[in-house]
């Protein structure tokens, strides 16, 4: 046999070796870290105009801080998830003059549709809770 026939046919091997681990399935688990998940439902809230911020007001935050509650709380996204399912609890701040049932339909919307699109995790439950509200004149640099 010629040499460059041997090398072809090994070549010809090695290609159909490489198909077919293409077609392996490897299997395993994922699991993706509660603060992952809070990350995501927290970012896809702020997203929504008349959202001003995660969290409990300025003054409840300090007295937080100062009596040792958890960081998780002051920002102001709490989770609970399984392996396909999650349960959100925001509590925001609105900035005042923006409907309030309005806004918060389209918070639990976006929230949903994230955490569906990224972690692939469906909302069973996204529970809002109106902190405080903020007034434009008073959010520096926020709005122009």
């Amino acid at each position: 046999m010629d040499h460059a026939k041997i090398k072809e046919k090994e070549m010809g091997q090695r290609l159909e070796e490489l198909e077919k681990v293409e077609e392996i399935m490897v299997g395993g688990e994922t699991s993706i870290d509660d603060d992952v998940i809070a990350s995501i439902a927290g970012v896809a809230a702020l997203e929504i105009e008349g959202v001003a911020s995660m969290g409990t007001t300025s003054v409840r935050r300090s007295f937080s801080k100062s009596i040792g509650r958890s960081e998780k709380r002051s920002q102001g996204v709490e989770v609970e998830t399984g392996k396909k399912e999650a349960i959100v609890d925001l509590t925001v701040n609105v900035i005042y003059g923006f409907n309030i049932p309005n806004m918060i339909i389209n918070v639990r919307k976006n929230v949903a549709a994230r955490l569906l699109d990224i972690s692939g995790l469906v909302a069973k439950e996204i529970n809002i809770t109106v902190a405080g509200i903020e007034f434009p004149e008073r959010m520096s640099g926020r709005l122009e």
